[in-house]
């Protein structure tokens, strides 16, 4: 076993243990208050308190842990060290070792399993509450501590703006294509540009089955570059019966026939007249 699995092991028992005697002293503090134990482990009764605690060791616990991984070595060359996190996740199993040294013995095993989680619990909040935050905070005012964190931060943002620099340089590189393919596409589109603009005239006056070109030459364009294409000859299409026929269109004929091709979807027929 890796010795960041045994530290990891560790840490999951001295949790378990810490857990454990908080429930007890929980539950023994309701029995000398005169709660009875269908009370003290009624759902509607004061195991409310119990699973309240539960949850905030819970949340703890893995605030602990996602702290203590996020430290720099450099920066924490204590709290950092292998004996540190052994003394550090041991903090419980000590606690009740030393309450046990340091109270005379009772033959009373409920007296002993008090003394037990009293010192766990003692322990624990004053390692893992009061000494750790301390000793980390000394540690972040040591000059090489402060000196490190200053270069780290300089790194860091150093970092951020070349890969901001990079994401727009990606950016400006797929607009470019994208403006390159538009205007090479621009010869290409006004045959058909032209087509959309006369179907939809002569499908206003009623002349013939348009329906069927149009959506040929929508396919045509799918082809060709996509929905970004066809958005591209729609509105050539559209601009070209504007100024060629000198009047609105109120109904978008073009983009109702086209619904379904690649991508596209037909218009909202409340918008506005183009």
């Amino acid at each position: 076993m890796t010795s960041g699995r045994s530290l990891q092991f560790v840490h999951i028992a001295s949790t378990a243990w810490f857990l454990l005697s908080g429930v007890f002293l929980s539950v023994i503090g309701l029995r000398q208050a005169g709660m009875q134990w269908w009370l003290i482990f009624s759902l509607s009764g004061y195991s409310g308190g119990l699973i309240f605690f539960l949850t905030l060791v819970y949340i703890f616990a893995i605030y602990r842990g996602v702290a203590r991984s996020q430290k720099i070595a450099i920066e924490h060359q204590l709290t950092c060290s292998t004996s540190y996190m052994i003394f550090y996740d041991i903090s419980p199993f000590l606690g009740a070792i030393a309450a046990m040294t340091a109270f005379p013995a009772t033959s009373n095993m409920i007296e002993k399993m008090v003394t037990f989680a009293t010192g766990s619990l003692a322990s624990t909040f004053l390692v893992w509450i009061v000494l750790d935050p301390a000793i980390g905070l000394i540690e972040m005012l040591l000059p090489e501590s402060r000196t490190h964190r200053k270069k780290r931060i300089v790194e860091t943002k150093e970092m951020q703006r070349q890969i901001k620099e990079k994401n727009e340089r990606l950016l400006a590189e797929i607009a470019e294509k994208e403006q390159n393919s538009y205007m090479q596409r621009q010869s290409d589109l006004m045959p058909l540009a032209r087509r959309l603009a006369e179907l939809t005239a002569e499908h206003k006056l009623g002349l013939g089955d348009i329906e069927p070109q149009a959506i040929e030459i929508g396919a045509t364009a799918w082809s060709l570059g996509g929905i970004s294409c066809m958005r591209q000859l729609h509105q050539m299409a559209t601009e070209m019966y504007i100024n060629n026929y000198e009047e609105p269109l109120y109904v978008d004929y073009i983009g109702i026939w086209w619904d379904g091709i690649g991508q596209w979807q037909k218009p909202d027929i409340t918008k506005k007249p183009v």
